[in-house]
């Protein structure tokens, strides 16, 4: 077999995969602008006949047809949480895995691990125990509680990858500024911290999509307009006997726009992190 007729077959098969991948989310947002009665066709409307922007007027309250959800509080608490959860997370990820990178000190081995070992824990077993402490505490239905839920979710991963982008910087490039007359922190400032950006990039778009998108901890931490996020509030669209579909995938779009729009505003950041361990000049 030539290398053509193999290098065509892998092309056919990883578009096949990423089909078979990208057909669900496909699906969700087509279904978006489609009316009711045509999603819950039977048999199924492959093609869609009708595109209309109805769901996400209703869902937003305006036109005739109103759904009472109320999508950009929901919106406004998604951003909130996200945003402030990743910078908290980045900030002791760099914080920590610059110390791991670069320091020794006592069970420095045994605290890594720990903290990997942390993050084989399932979300979901813990949302028992801390929906009883944050009951006790008060933070039941509240920003603040999620957001503390998302840095400790969060943390141990941003750790173990930026400790390893710090890895990647030779330790000399730090003490030659030293010996120019930079502090500790202009070394850090100056040198290390631009060249392990991309690291720290990916680190935060990682950390960001995990709090954009978890669901199983937020409802049972949550349950009011004041501190439900958007996956939460997907929910509300289920009745006792009926599901408004065509309402959810609406909503489904706008939860997946942010994301998709953040990770193309840095996708060269993104791979050149994710590459940046596996390339040795």
């Amino acid at each position: 077999m030539s290398t053509q007729t193999k290098s065509i077959i892998s092309w056919v098969v990883t578009f096949i995969v990423m089909l078979i991948i990208t057909t669900p989310g496909l699906w969700v947002i087509l279904s978006g602008f489609r009316p009711l009665q045509e999603i819950l066709a039977k048999p199924a409307i492959w093609i869609p006949q009708r595109l209309t922007l109805d769901n996400f007027r209703a869902i937003f309250g305006i036109g005739e047809t109103q759904i009472a959800i109320p999508v950009l509080a929901y919106f406004r608490n998604s951003i909130i949480i996200a945003t402030t959860s990743t910078a908290i997370a980045i900030i002791v990820g760099i914080s920590g895995g610059y110390a791991f990178a670069r320091y020794r000190f006592k069970f420095k081995d045994t605290l890594f691990l720990g903290l990997m070992l942390s993050r084989t824990v399932p979300g979901i077993a813990l949302s028992l125990p801390v929906f009883i402490v944050w009951a006790r505490l008060g933070w039941i239905d509240t920003q603040f509680g999620l957001i503390l839920v998302y840095v400790a979710l969060n943390v141990p991963f941003t750790i173990w990858l930026i400790d390893g982008f710090f890895r990647q910087i030779p330790k000399e490039l730090a003490e030659a500024a030293e010996v120019d007359g930079c502090t500790r922190w202009q070394a850090f400032w100056k040198i290390e911290f631009p060249l392990a950006k991309s690291g720290i990039a990916s680190a935060g778009i990682f950390a960001f999509l995990t709090s954009w998108n978890e669901f199983a901890l937020a409802s049972n931490l949550t349950r009011s307009t004041n501190s439900k996020t958007l996956p939460v509030g997907l929910t509300d669209f289920i009745a006792q006997f009926t599901t408004d579909w065509a309402g959810m995938c609406a909503m489904a779009f706008i939860i997946i726009t942010p994301a998709l729009i953040l990770t193309f505003i840095v996708q060269k950041h993104l791979i050149a992190g994710l590459t940046f361990g596996g390339v040795k000049g």
